[in-house]
């Protein structure tokens, strides 16, 4: 397993969505600031709080020119309820392959019942890792308030 650490590009990974398409997380984010999360799946209350909170940020973060994706191994009309009972507004994928974007990422894997632990990435305008935060179990991930934090310390600190 090879952890995304500070400047490694973020791999090619396309996504099932909700709306029935499929994105390519890097031209997704192109020319954006891009925050991807890995979440164990709709039954996780700490997941379904960290995509809420991002949610309810989606303003502030659009302000500062900073996309959200979201993924996790949830079947698509699970992943579609989730969307729709939280009014989530960003991509949000579904039927991920657990050890093969673990295998892309690093991220961690349970393994009974399979589903990705919850990871996530802040990725710059050139898709670059500018933080990762993995966690191994249900609590630690990345939150909002950090992110913006984080985007606009780089920003004002821009050779």
């Amino acid at each position: 397993m090879t952890l995304l650490n500070a400047g490694a590009r973020f791999p090619d990974l396309t996504i099932a969505t909700v709306d029935g398409g499929e994105v390519d997380v890097r031209e997704e984010l192109a020319g954006h600031f891009g925050v991807v999360l890995f979440n164990r799946g709709s039954w996780c209350p700490y997941c379904v709080a960290q995509l809420r909170a991002f949610q309810r940020h989606q303003d502030k973060l659009a302000d500062r020119g900073i996309r959200t994706l979201s993924l996790s191994v949830d079947d698509e009309a699970t992943a579609k309820e989730l969307v729709a009972q939280h009014h989530l507004t960003f991509p949000v994928g579904h039927s991920a392959d657990a050890r093969a974007v673990a295998a892309a990422t690093g991220a961690f894997v349970n393994e009974d019942p399979l589903y990705l632990q919850s990871t996530g990435f802040v990725l710059d305008p050139q898709g670059r890792v500018v933080v990762s935060v993995y966690s191994s179990g249900a609590i630690g991930r990345l939150v909002p308030e950090d992110v913006l934090g984080m985007v606009d310390y780089i920003k004002g600190h821009a050779a």
